[in-house]
């Protein structure tokens, strides 16, 4: 059965860190693609940062310099996402996902977590 879980998020003041964790189970995922996406209420889900099989990572203008993102293929695949000088404006569901090639598109994303909520207080 394939699964990704994420783990990690919370509540947090802005300025502050956290880092979150997708767990990749169920198939081979080292040779997928894994990024993170977020959903605030009433808005469209969004693309925040990839990394490619080969360790390449994108990343929205919104995060870029502030969050970054990793994977550990060692053993079962683990994507990561630390987040430095969080915003209010960050808030949302944060939800991992896996394809074939690193994409914006929600629905081009083959695999997905069920989400974990980061809440950044002012």
């Amino acid at each position: 059965q394939v699964q990704l879980v994420e783990s990690g998020g919370g509540l947090v003041q802005a300025g502050g860190s956290l880092r979150l964790s997708c767990a990749a189970s169920g198939r081979t995922f080292s040779s997928y693609a894994m990024g993170w996406f977020r959903q605030a209420p009433g808005k469209e889900r969004e693309f925040i940062a990839g990394i490619t099989s080969g360790g390449g990572t994108y990343y929205a203008d919104s995060v870029r310099g502030r969050f970054t993102i990793s994977r550990d293929d060692a053993k079962n695949t683990v994507v990561y996402l630390q987040m430095n000088s969080l915003k209010p404006e960050d808030t949302a569901v944060y939800y991992c996902a896996a394809g074939r090639v690193v994409t914006h598109i929600p629905r081009e994303s083959d695999y997905w977590g069920q989400g974990t909520q980061v809440t950044v207080s002012s």
